[in-house]
């Protein structure tokens, strides 16, 4: 495996195969996933974890239903034995798995839609730097670049295993359309950040606490869930 990996995964799946992917879940997930009010948000949830299993369990060579899982004091879900670092992220059809090596990484995506208070949520909740960039671009180009900040800034809270516990306007990432980068953190280490494209109409951003980290981005083919069988 490379330093960084990012997986896209297409959720939209077939009554079969969601029902496979039920099958791999531990007792946990399954109880979570009851809990979902809507049918596509419940499948959603069912896909984008077997989606999870199953590139955790191809990387350390065990069945997707083996995979141990358990939570961090702060949250963040992670490997029983630790050997790797994960993530995953999912909204609308789309969802991420990132793994790492020897550094924490984050990842997130945003299904992009048409968001008219742009720049006021921006001022409440970003750094002032930043919304100030945001401001300064084309009305056109606001929404976008507002979706693709989002994803940065939650990327990088997620490396960090924070939480909410890290307010979005004590650090700066940049501002698309320029490339993604941490500008300002304080005792918060070096960032590798990337753009991943997950799709029109999608925005999505890895974050690796590690500098100059190699990112290698993976896609889960047509049909994956039937891997999980193996």
């Amino acid at each position: 495996m490379s330093a960084a990996e990012v997986w896209v995964v297409d959720l939209a799946l077939s009554l079969a195969q969601l029902e496979i992917c039920g099958t791999v879940l531990d007792a946990s997930e399954r109880e979570r996933a009851v809990r979902f009010l809507r049918p596509a948000d419940r499948a959603r949830y069912q896909a984008s974890h077997a989606a999870l299993r199953l590139i955790l369990g191809e990387a350390l060579g065990l069945a997707a239903g083996d995979i141990r899982l358990e939570v961090s004091a702060a949250g963040k879900p992670a490997l029983a034995d630790g050997i790797l670092d994960f993530n995953l992220s999912h909204s609308g059809g789309r969802a991420l798995v990132g793994l790492a090596r020897g550094a924490a990484i984050g990842v997130d995506v945003e299904e992009m839609r048409p968001i008219p208070d742009a720049l006021r949520i921006a001022g409440a909740h970003f750094s002032p730097d930043e919304a100030a960039a945001l401001s300064a671009l084309p009305p056109h180009a606001v929404s976008a670049a507002f979706f693709g900040l989002w994803t940065r800034k939650e990327a990088v809270v997620k490396a960090l295993g924070t939480g909410l516990s890290l307010p979005l306007d004590r650090f700066s990432v940049s501002v698309p359309p320029t490339s993604a980068r941490l500008l300002r953190m304080a005792d918060g280490g070096t960032f590798t950040l990337a753009d991943i494209n997950a799709g029109a109409g999608y925005a999505a951003t890895v974050a690796v606490l590690s500098g100059q980290t190699e990112i290698a981005i993976r896609h889960l083919g047509h049909g994956w869930p039937n891997r999980l069988r193996r």
